[in-house]
């Protein structure tokens, strides 16, 4: 499974062959201006919450690829009555996808349009894709819930945000991690506004610390899960 990170908390996952888009924020985002979005594969388009540096270039890119945007309900809801397909998820449901097994779960956040349309309670995904397990946390605080993930599945990676402010830090991504008992975690949602600057030494030695891999990519590198 390979993962790319486009900035922000935006994410291009390749998973048996099909091609997905998690939070598109490119066009917007500074730090991603040398990524081309009218060349990004996607046949899904998943998205964690409606928060405008999440959802900015979804009209874009499903207009151009048909692909299927895939949310909590309020979010599906909102994109097909605009025309676009979709498929509604929420808490605690799955679905098996051609791309893997799809799991949507809580988030400790907040979620609304730009035009100030509910976007449902924010989420997170677990992809179980291709031999490989990922968590996809999308913007949230701390969470108890996340010690439910390691009962059902075990992760090989885990996207966690930790840029502060509107989300986790440093000390509550490390928990994290250890709550979801996962030892390689790939940051995100950090640096690209001035209240979200990471001290990327800090991340880095705070992990080691707990024997924790901590992945810090430059916008359009790739990893494989």
């Amino acid at each position: 499974m390979e993962i790319r990170f486009l900035g922000h908390a935006c994410l291009s996952i390749e998973s048996k062959g099909k091609h997905l888009i998690v939070d598109p924020f490119i066009s917007g985002n500074e730090l991603a201006k040398h990524i081309d979005i009218d060349s990004l594969e996607a046949d899904y388009i998943l998205i964690t919450h409606a928060h405008q540096d999440h959802v900015l270039d979804v009209e874009r890119i499903a207009e151009r690829t048909g692909a299927t945007i895939v949310s909590n309900f309020e979010i599906v809801e909102y994109y097909t009555k605009k025309g676009f397909k979709g498929h509604p998820m929420n808490f605690g449901g799955s679905w098996e996808f051609d791309f893997g097994l799809l799991h949507y779960l809580q988030a400790q956040h907040s979620s609304v349009f730009a035009d100030g349309t509910y976007g449902g309670n924010p989420g997170s995904f677990v992809l179980e894709g291709e031999s490989k397990n990922i968590y996809i946390a999308g913007d949230t605080a701390l969470s108890m819930d996340m010690k439910l993930i390691p009962l059902f599945t075990k992760l090989d990676l885990a996207v966690l945000p930790i840029g502060d402010n509107f989300t986790m830090g440093i000390k509550q991504a490390l928990m994290a991690a250890e709550f979801v008992n996962c030892n390689r975690v790939l940051a995100y949602h950090y640096d690209t506004f001035g209240y979200i600057v990471l001290d990327k030494e800090l991340a880095k030695s705070s992990f080691n610390l707990k024997d924790k891999e901590l992945i810090l990519l430059e916008v359009g590198d790739y990893i494989e899960a």
